[in-house]
C-alpha cells in the first residue's frame, strides 16, 4: 500500500451500471417530450396573447432540450467503467456534460435579456392576454413535478449532470412565476404594459443564476479542485480505523459523481509490514463503505513518531 496505486477493492470504483444509465435516461427522455410540449404552448400562448415575456420562457422551455441531448448521449460514455486508457474511469465527461449545460442556459439567458431590453427601449412591448397568464401557471406546475422527479434520480444515481438538468427544470418553473404576475399586472394595468418585457428581463436574469450554479460545480471538478468538507470527513473516519495514530496529507478530486482520495496514514512505529499493510486497506475499506462518494483511495503508510501528532507533518 506504500504509496503505491493497490487494484481497486470490490466496490472500490464506479460501477458500469446499465440500470443506472437506463433510468438517466429515461428520465431525460420524458423531460425532453414536456419540453416540446410546454415550449410548443407556451410559443403559441405567448404569440396569440402578444406576451414577450411568455415567449422568451418558451425559449427557455426550448434551451432545456439542448441539455436534455447532452443527458441522453453523455450518459452513454461517462457510465463506462474504467479500463486501460482511464484507470480513473470517465466520470469527467460528466463534468463536461453538466458546464455544456450551464453554458447553453446561460446563452439563452442573455438573449432573453436582450429581446426585453430591445422591447422596452422601442416602447414596442404589446398588452399580454389572459392566455398568457394560463400558459405560465400550466408551466410552473408541469415543470415543478418535472424537476422533483428529475432530482430523485440524479440523487439516487449521483449524477451531477443529471442534477444539473433537474435545476434547468426548477428553473423554467421559477422564471414562468414573474411571467404570470407581470402578464397579470399589465392585463390589469394598461398602462404598465412595459412590465411584460420587463418580466421577461427577470426571466433571464433567474436564468443566468441557475447558469451559473451549474457550471461553477462542474468546473471546480474538471479542474480537480478539492473539497474541504469532503477532506474533514475523510479525515475523521481514517483517524476511527483501529490502528490509524494520525492522518495527513489528504487529497481530493472528483470524477463526476465520484471521488478519489489520497492520503498518509501513521501507524506504530514498531509494527510488522503485514500489520500496517492491513491499516491501510482497513482505511481505504472504510472511506469506500462510508457513503462518502469514494470510489477509491491511495493509501501511504508511515511510521508515527514516537511522540505522535495528528497534526500534518
Amino acid at each position: 500500500m506504500n504509496g503505491r496505486r493497490d487494484k481497486p477493492e470490490p466496490g472500490g470504483e464506479r460501477p458500469h451500471d446499465g440500470g443506472a444509465a437506463a433510468e438517466i435516461r429515461r428520465v431525460t427522455l420524458w423531460g425532453a417530450a414536456v419540453n416540446i410540449v410546454l415550449s410548443a404552448v407556451k410559443f403559441a400562448a405567448g404569440m396569440a396573447a402578444s406576451s414577450q415575456a411568455l415567449v422568451a420562457d418558451a425559449v427557455h422551455s426550448l434551451s432545456d432540450l439542448l441539455s436534455d441531448a447532452a443527458i441522453v448521449v453523455g450518459v452513454k460514455y461517462w457510465e463506462q467503467p474504467a479500463d486501460a486508457g482511464h484507470p480513473y474511469g470517465h466520470g469527467k465527461i460528466e463534468g463536461a456534460v453538466a458546464a455544456l449545460v450551464g453554458i447553453l442556459i446561460a446563452g439563452a439567458a442573455v438573449e432573453i435579456c436582450w429581446e426585453g431590453v430591445k422591447a422596452i427601449s422601442s416602447g414596442a412591448a404589446g398588452l399580454p392576454g389572459k392566455a398568457a397568464f394560463i400558459a405560465a401557471l400550466f408551466s410552473i406546475a408541469v415543470k415543478e413535478v418535472l424537476f422533483r422527479w428529475t432530482r430523485a434520480v440524479a440523487a439516487r444515481r449521483n449524477s451531477p449532470a443529471l442534477l444539473a438538468n433537474a435545476w434547468h427544470h426548477r428553473s423554467d418553473a421559477i422564471s414562468s412565476i414573474p411571467v404570470a404576475a407581470t402578464v397579470a399586472i399589465a392585463r390589469f394595468f394598461p398602462s404598465l404594459r412595459w412590465l411584460d418585457a420587463a418580466g421577461a428581463i427577470l426571466v433571464g436574469g433567474f436564468v443566468l443564476r441557475a447558469a451559473w450554479q451549474i457550471v461553477k460545480p462542474a468546473f471546480l471538478g474538471l479542474t480537480d479542485a478539492s473539497s474541504g468538507a469532503a477532506e474533514a470527513e475523510i479525515r475523521a473516519i481514517a483517524l476511527r480505523v483501529d490502528g490509524v495514530l494520525g492522518v495527513h496529507n489528504i487529497r481530493t478530486r472528483r470524477y463526476g459523481g465520484c471521488i478519489q482520495a489520497d492520503l498518509h496514514v501513521q501507524v506504530d512505529r514498531n509494527s510488522s509490514l503485514v500489520a500496517a499493510h492491513a491499516i491501510g486497506h482497513g482505511v481505504k475499506a472504510a472511506l469506500l463503505n462510508a457513503g462518502l462518494g469514494v470510489t477509491d483511495a491511495t493509501i501511504h503508510v508511515e511510521p508515527a513518531a514516537e511522540e505522535h501528532s495528528d497534526d500534518p507533518a
